[in-house]
């Protein structure tokens, strides 16, 4: 399966809600998928990718209450360091995808340079 992220296109979350999570530090997830997108809940999350696949699925990847934008500089993890991630969907497909992603198994319909 092909996918793209928000990079490439506007990519419509409505629809998806949590699904599970994942551990992966944030720089995997950059060269896997990219920058994250500026477009989110930056009060309880400090980072996060949606990805649309061409069969229709959508997922999302974001970390929740775990950073600075939310704890605070003091208790927050910097976006760098966070590798715990939540994984939501439209479908319960979702966490399997990223972690097949991640795995190389599923390709970037376009690819930016980021």
């Amino acid at each position: 399966m092909k996918y793209i992220t928000h990079n490439e296109d506007e990519v419509s979350i409505n629809g998806t809600c949590g699904r599970g999570s994942i551990k992966c530090d944030y720089e995997t997830l950059v060269k896997t998928f990219g920058a994250p997108s500026k477009y989110f809940d930056d009060y309880k999350s400090d980072a996060e990718w949606d990805l649309f696949f061409d069969n229709g699925d959508i997922v999302t990847i974001y970390n929740w209450k775990n950073g600075i934008n939310y704890c605070g500089e003091e208790d927050g993890t910097p976006t760098r360091f966070i590798t715990d991630w939540n994984v939501g969907g439209n479908t319960d497909h979702a966490v399997r995808y990223v972690k097949e992603c991640l795995e190389g198994i599923h390709h970037r319909a376009i690819t930016l340079t980021v």
